[in-house]
C-alpha cells in the first residue's frame, strides 16, 4: 500500500448526522473489525451521535512474529541480543501517522470540526492514536490509549502542537500485561506529565485486553469531551 494511498475503513454511526467521530485504531494482527462490537456496548446517549471510524493497518511482515505478513501499524525489532525489550521502527509509525492524517481530514471534509474529532488506539493502534494526536495541527477532542505505549517519545518536545497541549488524555493498562508491561505505560505517562500534558490514568486488573470497568469509564470519558469541549 502506499502511504497516500486512504486506508479502508469500517464506519459505524450511533445516530443520524453524527457530529462527532472517534477514529479508533486495531492492535497487532488484528483488524478494524475488532472494536466494532463494542461501540452498542458504550450505551453512548442518544442525543449524541458519534461516526466510529475503524481503519484496518496495511498488511506488512513483523519482525518479532518471526516475519509473518499481518496487519500493522509498524514494524517492531528486537531491541537488543537477547530480545528482552521491542524497538518500533520510527519510519513505519510515520507513515502510520501520515494515514491517520487523512482520516482526520476526510472527517473535517464530512463536516466534522477537528475538534469534535477523538482518537483512540489499543496496543500498536494506541502508540500511533498518541504519536498522531500529539502533533496534529488543529485542536482535537481528545486521545483513548488503551494498553499501549508512547512512541518516539525523544522527539515529542520538538514535534508536538501547541493547539494540542491541553487535549484530554485517556490512558487505561492492565496491571497483569504480558505483551506492554505496565511499566512501559506508566514510563510514557510519566513522560506526558513532564511535557505539562494532562493525564487521566486507568489501571485495570487485566492482561492485555479490555476491563468491562474499562467500557463504562471510556464511556464516560467520550461524554465529557464531546459534551463539553474544551476551550481552542
Amino acid at each position: 500500500m502506499n502511504s497516500t494511498d486512504l486506508l479502508d475503513t469500517l464506519d459505524v454511526d450511533t445516530g443520524p448526522a453524527p457530529a462527532a467521530a472517534v477514529i479508533w485504531l486495531h492492535g497487532l494482527g488484528a483488524d478494524g473489525r475488532d472494536f466494532e462490537p463494542m461501540v452498542p456496548e458504550l450505551r453512548l446517549p442518544p442525543t449524541l451521535a458519534v461516526r466510529f471510524v475503524f481503519p484496518h493497518a496495511p498488511m506488512q511482515a513483523v519482525t518479532i512474529n518471526n516475519g509473518h505478513v499481518m496487519r500493522a501499524w509498524y514494524d517492531v525489532a528486537f531491541g537488543d541480543l537477547e530480545g528482552r525489550s521491542r524497538k518500533p521502527d520510527e519510519g513505519g509509525v510515520r507513515a502510520s501517522i501520515a494515514r491517520i492524517e487523512q482520516l482526520i481530514a476526510r472527517e473535517t471534509a464530512r463536516g466534522i470540526d477537528a475538534s469534535r474529532i477523538a482518537i483512540a488506539g489499543f496496543s500498536q493502534g494506541g502508540a500511533i492514536a498518541l504519536a498522531t494526536g500529539l502533533r496534529h495541527a488543529q485542536p482535537l477532542a481528545g486521545i483513548m490509549a488503551l494498553s499501549t505505549y508512547l512512541p518516539l517519545a525523544e522527539s515529542l518536545a520538538d514535534e508536538a502542537s501547541a493547539a494540542n497541549r491541553g487535549i484530554p488524555i485517556f490512558f487505561a493498562h492492565g496491571s497483569a500485561d504480558p505483551v506492554i508491561p505496565i511499566e512501559m505505560a506508566r514510563a510514557s505517562v510519566a513522560r506526558l506529565t513532564a511535557l505539562h500534558y494532562a493525564v487521566q490514568w486507568h489501571e485495570y486488573p487485566m492482561a492485555h485486553s479490555v476491563h468491562p470497568r474499562e467500557i463504562a469509564d471510556i464511556r464516560d470519558w467520550l461524554v465529557g469531551v464531546f459534551d463539553n469541549p474544551r476551550a481552542t
